[in-house]
């Protein structure tokens, strides 16, 4: 089973993201200067900061006493202060957890570090301020580049569809049996990072450790609060009391988005990706979608992912197409007549081999292995 570093090997080691990254680089390098240094919190490095060089380094974020600042801005080096007053990090380093974005759950999903961005967001992007849009942008450039550093090597299988899929429904089920399955074959599972079909495959592969009782046992806890409406804090409760029972879960990646406010990051997912850009994620996660996309059955959001999915495969302006699985036949031929169209794209190009339409959800790991080989 692939297990994902909590950190992952980085594409610039000229980046430095945490304290002990910090501390490791001042004491074998003995020198900061040409580095790039990330919501590190160096109010105690004061004597590290006034005794090394710092020439062309920049600093993004990182708390610093004030005779430390004044050094490192003469040593020639960029400063970026942290921005106060804010609900989230712009110049994060490291994807979001569960835990962070949930933190203050007891007291109400409203008192989130989740829904307080979200609050932000509604506030601020309709006003046309230059300073809050630039700060969403430096954050979600942030969130690619940590997505992109704890991908790196991994073989990754999107699962697409829904968030209208309720828990405790044989579908929820099939598809949290999808995740785990990918998981233990070696793939990193990576979806919208929503409720419904998305929290199910990321339950999945976090369940991909324990046996199947667990499995059964979670799905039955969950079901007590079926959907996220009314109550968001019901919703995310019953998950988090999975959590604690087995906290041991296996990793997967959720890319959820603040654009549609109504629409919460599901707890299963061990790395969250969250995007104010709804553009930047679509495209993001499909793009890191490097083994396949398996699609349930879903709505707009998803017809559109199978065709953001199709166009580079269909013009190999990725490289060579990669495998896409459409389950559920009666919901994309007849429902959504989605999978004619897909059809009709791929004759007689490469993609023509790298596409297929299953019955069930059991299915779906088979054909994406038909695919791939």
């Amino acid at each position: 089973m692939q297990t994902m570093p909590a950190h992952a090997a980085h594409h610039d080691d000229r980046e430095i993201e945490t304290l002990d990254e910090f501390d490791a680089t001042v004491s074998t390098r003995a020198t900061l200067a040409g580095f790039r240094v990330q919501a590190v919190d160096l109010t105690d490095r004061t004597r590290e900061l006034l005794a090394t060089d710092t020439a062309g380094a920049v600093f993004l974020g990182c708390p610093m006493r004030q005779d430390a600042a004044a050094k490192v801005r003469a040593d020639g080096a960029m400063v970026f202060p942290p921005v106060p007053d804010l609900p989230f990090d712009p110049y994060r380093g490291l994807l979001h957890s569960p835990d962070e974005l949930f933190a203050s759950l007891a007291d109400g999903y409203e008192a989130t570090p989740d829904a307080l961005a979200y609050a932000w967001f509604q506030r601020t992007k309709a006003d046309g301020d230059i300073f809050a849009s630039m700060l969403r942008s430096v954050h979600d450039d942030s969130i690619s580049d940590a997505l992109d550093e704890l991908l790196c090597g991994t073989r990754v299988v999107g699962v697409m569809g829904g968030h209208a899929m309720a828990r405790g429904t044989e579908a929820y089920a099939g598809a949290a049996r999808l995740g785990r399955e990918l998981a233990r074959a070696g793939f990193t599972v990576a979806t919208g990072g929503g409720p419904g079909a998305m929290e199910a495959a990321n339950l999945g592969a976090y369940a991909a450790p324990y046996d199947d009782d667990m499995l059964t046992e979670s799905l039955l806890l969950l079901a007590k609060a079926p959907k996220f409406t009314p109550s968001i804090t019901e919703w995310a409760s019953a998950a988090f009391e999975v959590r604690t029972r087995w906290p041991k879960g296996g990793t997967s990646v959720g890319v959820p988005t603040w654009f549609y406010g109504h629409e919460p990051p599901n707890a299963f997912a061990s790395h969250i990706a969250k995007y104010f850009a709804n553009a930047t994620r679509e495209d993001g996660l499909l793009a890191r979608c490097t083994a396949g996309v398996v699609f349930l059955p879903g709505a707009a959001g998803t017809v559109q992912e199978i065709f953001d999915n199709a166009t580079p495969n269909y013009y190999e302006s990725r490289g060579e197409p990669t495998p896409m699985v459409l389950v559920d036949r009666d919901h994309w031929t007849e429902r959504l007549p989605t999978w004619p169209l897909l059809q009709a794209l791929a004759r007689e190009r490469s993609m023509e081999a790298r596409i297929a339409l299953v019955d069930r959800i059991e299915e779906a790991p088979g054909a994406l292995k038909r695919l791939v080989s």
